[in-house]
């Protein structure tokens, strides 16, 4: 059983240590690990209005932010992390498909950053976002459009 609740400012501290966990293989992969700048970088962004926290039975396992995404059409997501223990079993997918069904209802197109190579990245692959940028040696920029919503017949 998983939940998703509204972020809180509290939150902060707990889903930065999240961060620090499950970021550090793939920014040690790539040189580019650092044990501070990896905690500021969420801490600098951290939104609590637009993050959801993942729970499992009741514990913290994870987190997600889901928000508009700059001046344009479309939501951005973004910190979207698992506690190692959580991952592997199917959790990661729920909770993306569930986010992607509410962009879905609003036809509205989805943009993340994802390191180069991780596991993230096959997921998003699968769940139907493509690469819309790759100009970063260490970002991949992807997108997964807006389903094209069949047009209703006129009222009469």
């Amino acid at each position: 059983m998983w939940s998703l609740r509204p972020g809180r400012a509290e939150d902060v501290e707990p889903i930065a240590e999240l961060r620090a966990v499950v970021m550090r293989d793939d920014l040690v992969r790539l040189g580019r690990y650092d044990e501070h700048r990896v905690r500021q970088r969420l801490r600098d962004g951290f939104s609590a209005e637009h993050t959801w926290v993942v729970e499992a039975d009741g514990t913290f396992v994870g987190c997600v932010t889901f928000r508009p995404y700059g001046d344009g059409p479309g939501l951005y997501l973004e910190h979207f992390y698992l506690a190692p223990e959580a991952q592997g079993a199917g959790l990661g997918t729920a909770v993306l498909r569930e986010l992607l069904a509410r962009a879905d209802e609003q036809s509205l197109p989805v943009r993340l950053v994802v390191v180069r190579g991780s596991r993230a990245q096959r997921l998003y692959a699968r769940e139907g976002f493509t690469v819309e940028s790759t100009e970063d040696p260490i970002d991949v920029l992807m997108v997964r459009e807006a389903p094209l919503r069949e047009p209703r017949p006129p009222a009469a």
